[in-house]
């Protein structure tokens, strides 16, 4: 498999940021609302010490990835057939996905910096402030209810794709021939 996409299929080097990310963005996301529903401090503490560094591995693979489509790398054309609302519906998710990952990290980042929990959580000591008293609290919460909302739409066009389709676009994203 080659490192680089060509013009039907994705290069190894995106199939492993997206499929990397993905995992990662579903991870955050049970972290996150399983963060927002423990009471006991301890056991929040101890969530968002996986969450924040996961969520510093999606920015850096989202940011990797921009790089890589700018700089080294060119995307396949889009699956023949398709209707122009189709692939301008798929352009429209990718650009979503973007805008909202982008939010959540800043948004993220913020309450640490207002809350200063970054060194409660890291530094174990201490109490953890209520979250919600902070601003980038309602959109970090709203951006990952849009996220799963943008994972459906993804996977279920992939699935659409795959089994009504059946024109391989799955294939374009995955490893081996």
């Amino acid at each position: 498999m080659r490192l680089k996409s060509t013009a039907d299929r994705y290069g190894a080097m995106v199939i492993a940021i997206h499929w990397l990310t993905a995992a990662l963005i579903i991870l955050l996301l049970a972290s996150g609302f399983r963060a927002a529903d423990v009471t006991d401090a301890a056991a929040k503490a101890a969530i968002l010490r996986a969450h924040v560094p996961i969520a510093i591995a999606v920015l850096a693979l989202t940011l990797a990835r921009v790089v890589w489509w700018w700089g080294f790398d060119r995307k396949p054309v889009a699956v023949g057939g398709s209707p122009h609302w189709q692939a301008r519906s798929a352009q429209a998710v990718h650009l979503a996905f973007y805008v909202v990952i982008l939010g959540m990290i800043a948004s993220g980042i913020g309450m640490m910096a207002l809350s200063g929990a970054a060194s409660t959580i890291f530094g174990g000591s201490g109490a953890l402030p209520d979250f919600w008293s902070y601003r980038p609290r309602f959109p970090h919460g709203i951006g990952a209810r849009v996220l799963v909302a943008l994972l459906i739409l993804h996977a279920g066009a992939a699935l659409y794709h795959q089994f009504v389709r059946r024109d391989g676009l799955i294939r374009r994203m995955w490893f081996g021939p």
